[in-house]
């Protein structure tokens, strides 16, 4: 009787799962709008007794995107010391409106990626998980590997759909 051979594990093939790079936390947002005078104005002292007396915790391990849903002319410091406020409790805010929060999760996540790693390697881009991975997330992960890899597949090592292959 023959050995079985697991073909895919002897193929060279690697796997790479975004859920593996990509951290699970809760998605947050916060927008500064209740903050404002007349939802026009933010009021220093005001702005930073808010700050002061806000319980921050509730963001623990969170990501979180900070705004304002209205036109007004926010300074800079502000965004900056909710930032600050949030540091003891997560690293991972982010300036931005709440749809764009899975996108820039996902752009800080992969900028560790490193192509060469993967230099004339055959990837599979692991295709269905246990959570939701946005399209950029995918985008930016391919982006990143035709620089360097032999082929970049997606689904699974067994039933692959074809996305890169190098030019000889």
């Amino acid at each position: 009787m023959s050995e079985i051979l697991n073909k895919v594990a002897l193929s060279g093939i690697v796997t790479i799962d975004l859920e593996d790079l990509i951290p699970d936390r809760k998605e947050s947002s916060l927008d500064i709008f209740d903050q404002l005078f007349q939802g026009l104005i933010l009021r220093e002292k005001d702005f930073r007794t808010w700050v002061k007396e806000c319980e921050w915790s509730v963001y623990t391990e969170h990501n979180v995107a900070v705004y304002c849903s209205s036109d007004a002319v926010i300074p800079t410091w502000a965004y900056m010391l909710i930032a600050s406020a949030l540091r003891p409790y997560t690293e991972n805010v982010f300036f931005a409106k709440p749809e764009s929060l899975p996108a820039l999760i996902a752009e800080r996540a992969l900028a560790s990626v490193d192509a060469l790693e993967y230099t004339d390697k055959r990837i599979v881009v692991k295709g269905c998980g246990n959570r939701e991975i946005s399209n950029h997330a995918y985008v930016l992960l391919t982006n990143r590997l035709v620089s360097t890899a032999k082929t970049v597949m997606f689904g699974e090592p067994c039933s692959t759909v074809p996305v890169y292959k190098q030019r000889k």
